[in-house]
């Protein structure tokens, strides 16, 4: 397979899936959404590398498959992850190592390219791809919170390196190939030195891995993973077939720490969809809501005796002082009928005469009270053109000649109210006799309230 299609291939499969699946993952809204989850975690990881893959290939730096051979060597790096919902996350991985091959004694020449190399053992300094991390299956998928996951992964990716060629197989003898301070500018796919003093080669790749994660507790896990690096270069250094393009695998294993609260779940190991079997599949669950429904049944069975109200006065009988109360009767807070003052009303007598237009104390101002007595009154007027007297009196309190001008006063704010309903002031008479004519004893308060008046006569 040309790796040129497969970095274009896995670049658009990755942009497509951080573009897809994080807009499928942002517009969804799994019951509390993404914030009742932690989604942010790092990774440590360690592991071996080998020049080879699984899919099979030629070395790069061989002549044939199997004249170079398999040596492990070591390699380190870190992760940093977001994950977007149960099944895609973007993660950005950062690593560095060596990668190592050789030729066998027995296994053919003993120079593999034109330099008379037969080891070589390059140097990852650094290497940093964008991967999108696709979660494949769990053990049980109906678990709501799983403790080990499945994952696939593809990216892409910048590293700078370089090789060392070696006469010996063993990685010793003389250095037949060392380019350490004589790389270019740095341009990914420039592969022509020009002594720029550069000690290390860029040069594009695509990580395409598998890996399976073991939830060890709340925080921690523990990732094991296999990888795939395809480049365009020639990674092991100048061969005898220049069409061979370098690759190599890494197996690794790690601990992944998720950040955030521990009272949230780590989406990465959360399964929204079983939640909605939990009632039905998981009995301890379904033991709990039926207790929880028994819990709300009695709560229901109280709340409605607290609120039964027999004689629908909006008072709880538990509470009721005063049960039978009649229908519409207002009530207090204890459920007994409220008792509320009787208006005084003043109206017309059985003798055909008004009632008395009472005053306050020292004052001949109306009473709002008195507003329905003199309306009625200068109805009757108006509509029989007839007269009316009007006979002010005091209270024994204060002299008798300020008492004189205060009855004076009272029976002519009376005049003045029914002039202004339209009663002709001529047929009115209005006269203070201060003092006289008390109807109750200016002994006592409750008297003299009754003597501060103003008497209609027709």
């Amino acid at each position: 397979m040309n790796y040129s299609t497969i970095k274009k291939t896995a670049v658009a499969a990755t942009l497509v899936a951080a573009l897809g699946f994080a807009g499928t993952a942002q517009a969804q809204q799994v019951f509390g959404g993404r914030s009742q989850y932690r989604t942010w975690s790092i990774g440590v990881q360690g592991g071996i590398t080998t020049p080879n893959n699984v899919i099979g290939g030629g070395n790069a730096f061989g002549q044939k498959v199997g004249y170079f051979q398999n040596k492990v060597g070591e390699y380190y790096g870190l992760t940093v992850r977001k994950q977007f919902s149960h099944l895609f996350g973007l993660e950005v991985e950062a690593n560095r190592g060596k990668i190592k091959t050789y030729n066998h004694d027995l296994s053919g020449p003993k120079a593999e390219n034109a330099l008379g190399a037969r080891s070589v053992e390059t140097s990852v300094n650094w290497a940093a791809s964008l991967n999108g991390v696709f979660q494949l299956g769990t053990i049980d998928f109906l678990r709501r919170e799983n403790a080990v996951n499945f994952y696939a992964k593809v990216g892409l990716g910048a590293m700078a390196y370089n090789p060392v060629q070696y006469a010996n197989n063993d990685f010793s003898g003389t250095v037949v190939y060392d380019n350490s301070g004589k790389w270019g500018e740095g341009i990914i796919g420039d592969r022509d030195k020009n002594d720029d003093g550069r000690d290390n080669k860029l040069t594009a790749f695509v990580p395409v891995g598998v890996g399976a994660k073991f939830k060890l507790s709340e925080v921690v896990a523990l990732n094991l993973g296999y990888t795939m690096n395809f480049t365009d270069d020639q990674i092991y250094g100048p061969a005898r077939q220049s069409s061979y393009k370098g690759k190599f695998s890494t197996v690794m294993a790690g601990l992944e720490f998720t950040l955030g609260s521990k009272d949230k779940q780590n989406l990465t190991f959360a399964n929204p969809v079983a939640t909605l079997y939990d009632e039905l599949k998981d009995p301890s669950l379904r033991n709990e809501v039926e207790a929880l429904k028994q819990r709300v049944s009695t709560l229901e069975g109280t709340v409605n005796t607290l609120s039964a109200d027999a004689d629908g006065d909006g008072v709880s009988d538990k509470f009721d002082k005063c049960p039978g109360t009649p229908a519409g009767t207002p009530v207090d807070g204890s459920g007994c009928p409220i008792k509320f003052p009787e208006p005084v009303v003043e109206n017309v007598t059985s003798n055909g005469y008004y009632a008395p237009i009472q005053f306050e104390f020292d004052s001949s101002v109306l009473k709002t009270s008195s507003y329905s007595t003199l309306d009625k009154l200068a109805k009757e007027l108006r509509d029989n053109n007839s007269s009316v007297a009007l006979d002010g009196y005091a209270s024994a309190e204060g002299s008798e000649s300020y008492n004189l001008t205060l009855s004076k006063d009272r029976a002519n704010s009376v005049k003045q109210y029914l002039v202004n309903a339209g009663v002709s002031s001529s047929s009115i008479t209005a006269q203070g006799y201060g003092e006289k004519n008390p109807v109750a004893s200016n002994a006592t308060e409750e008297g003299r309230v009754q003597n501060r008046r103003v008497e209609i006569k027709k």
